[in-house]
């Protein structure tokens, strides 16, 4: 069978003569970009089963720039590069291919020689304010919602490339979103994948490609967005210094499902079918899998967004913030000399109440800074009483925190619900905030329904998946059936 090592379900399908032995695979490389952590990732094939191993980590984080939030684009492209070098010196054969996926929205624009006209700025910086409600005098959001799938949100690229000229950017210099320009970085040419590329808010539902006539009403550059390419598109092949070490001359850069979200579903194991699933990490994603697109005024007052998922269905889900919040206060709190590790923090939480609930959702919740002010301006504005911000009382601002997105969780779960006209069975929790107990155990009381703990690196597993489906469909399109062989199979590493 081509060297492909087929996994046991496709196996029992074939006829006994025809069942292959298991054959090694070629090492690949998976990179993850988070808006907290990135990783650089080796797969390796030892006595016929796969070894994952995050060979590097990258902190990140958007930095202030006077008024502006952007991104440290040289210290990630540097820490990239040592984590490239680590994985070839790690690899004792040569690498067959190189993926990337990373948070949404957010991109790179370029010069005429293709190099960064500057950091990138982050999807939290409030430049977009603005060009938001010039959009919204354009085109009403309900509107642009059943023409995109994707819920207007400010965050959304579209918006970030209004407010481009504002900042003194070209608006007509070519951009790439963030996995893309790490992929034409490393020598790939200039694409944008479906999935990620659906997250700008500039995607026509009924073709899949850019929505010229949005462009134009928003007075975009269309010339500017790169063409969308499937996931699993091979862009290229590595070139220039990394290229000249051996573990590196012969390989492919792979789209996978470049964004996140997307490869972490592709990274389930298990069916979908009546299943939530929950990315719970900086952002909570709470939904499900369709094949039709859901735009209906119910869906859109709900906040629910269809995406693009690895096959080519839909990711239908609900934006709902995450352990931002958490994060928000402990980085305040350190800042006071209150430092707490987080399994502290969680476990201590364990045994606290909170006094109410929180929109997890609210508007100021959402920005930077000052979190734990911003949370007692929450509370007063509910008729809740604050919670004094001293210490000792940090864990009950988590569990404020926790009880907060779960009563979320359940609350995007019944809409989802009543939106697909069934009820759902279980739920698939994935992402970092998997590991925290308190969280899903309150989640499965909030839900009534059964929680299924995922893989912390899910969207790795999915990466990797994609890849692997790709080698093997060389160049015909791969199935979710595919996708979801290999990511089980790496999931039992």
């Amino acid at each position: 069978m081509n060297g492909v090592l087929i996994p046991e379900e496709m196996q029992s399908k074939l006829p006994v003569g025809d069942r292959p032995v298991a054959m090694q695979q070629p090492a690949r490389i998976a990179i993850d970009l988070g808006a907290e952590s990135c990783r650089v990732s080796l797969l390796r094939w030892r006595d016929n089963a796969p070894g994952i191993e995050v060979i590097h980590r990258i902190p990140n984080g958007p930095i202030h720039r006077g008024a502006s939030l952007q991104w440290p684009l040289g210290a990630l492209l540097a820490g990239l590069e040592d984590g490239l070098r680590k994985a070839a010196l790690a690899s004792t054969e040569p690498i067959a291919s190189i993926a990337v996926d990373s948070w949404g929205v957010d991109y790179v624009r370029l010069n005429p020689n293709g190099v960064p006209l500057g950091d990138p700025f982050c999807y939290r910086d409030e430049r977009t304010i603005a060009t938001k409600a010039a959009a919204d005098a354009i085109i009403p959001p309900l509107d642009l919602y059943q023409r995109t799938g994707a819920l207007p949100l400010r965050i959304n690229t579209m918006y970030q490339l209004m407010a481009d000229p504002s900042a003194g950017i070209d608006p007509h210099a070519p951009w790439l979103t963030m996995p893309e320009y790490i992929l034409y970085w490393l020598g790939g040419r200039r694409v944008a994948e479906y999935s990620h590329a659906t997250h700008t808010g500039l995607v026509n539902l009924a073709t899949g490609d850019w929505d010229r006539e949005l462009f134009r009403l928003l007075d975009l550059s269309l010339n500017a967005a790169p063409p969308i390419v499937p996931s699993g598109t091979i862009v290229g092949q590595m070139q220039g210094l990394l290229a000249a070490l051996p573990a590196f001359r012969a390989t492919q850069l792979i789209a996978p499902a470049c964004h996140d979200t997307a490869s972490a579903i592709a990274g389930i194991p298990t069916p979908l079918d009546s299943t939530v699933y929950i990315c719970s990490g900086t952002w909570s994603l709470v939904g499900t899998l369709t094949s039709e697109p859901v735009t209906t005024e119910e869906s859109f007052d709900a906040r629910y967004t269809n995406l693009g998922a690895a096959t080519g269905d839909l990711c239908f889900h609900s934006l709902v913030n995450g352990m931002w919040l958490l994060k928000q206060c402990m980085e305040a709190w350190a800042g006071e000399g209150r430092t707490w590790a987080i399994e502290d923090l969680i476990n201590k939480a364990a045994a606290c109440s909170a006094p109410g609930l929180l929109d997890v959702d609210a508007d100021p919740l959402l920005l930077d800074g000052n979190m734990p002010a911003r949370i007692n301006s929450e509370l007063t504005r509910l008729g809740l009483q604050p919670i004094p911000d001293v210490a000792g009382n940090e864990p009950i601002f988590a569990r404020l925190i926790f009880e907060s997105l779960a009563a979320r969780y359940a609350s995007a779960l019944l809409s989802l619900e009543h939106m697909l006209g069934r009820k759902l069975e279980r739920i698939h929790i994935l992402g970092g905030a998997s590991r925290n107990r308190l969280l899903t155990q309150l989640t499965e009381l909030r839900t009534g329904l059964p929680v299924e703990i995922g893989e912390p690196e899910s969207s790795t597993i999915g990466n990797f998946a994609v890849q692997l489906a790709a080698a093997e469909a060389n160049g015909a399109p791969f199935t979710p059936g595919s996708i979801r062989d290999w990511a089980r199979l790496l999931c039992q590493t």
